[in-house]
């Protein structure tokens, strides 16, 4: 039997936020609805199964624990290449 597909949606603002937030997260049909806003919106998406466990224990609009601050940081910095990249290649685009 196939694994039921699991999303969580991680939130951080550092002007605003004192720690990276869990602001979704769900199973199946809901797993699949957050996938296809993210692709919808171009918002980065970052697989690692061990994490989306984890935050699943989370209440929803709850700051990440600091014992997951570590993993946490290394998603936000892939995120942060990736906005970089983005923004340079747009940036190239209009130039030309």
């Amino acid at each position: 039997m196939e694994e039921q597909k699991k999303a969580a949606v991680i939130s951080y603002d550092p002007a605003k936020d004192r720690a990276p937030q869990l602001v979704a997260a769900g199973r199946g049909l809901i797993a699949e609805k957050i996938l296809e806003v993210a692709r919808a919106f171009n918002v980065p998406v970052r697989e690692d199964r061990n994490l989306v466990h984890l935050l699943e224990a989370l209440e929803i609009n709850s700051d990440i624990p600091e014992e997951l601050y570590r993993v946490v940081a290394e998603v936000l910095v892939y995120v942060y290449k990736l906005d970089n990249a983005f923004e340079e290649h747009e940036a190239d685009k209009t130039a030309k």
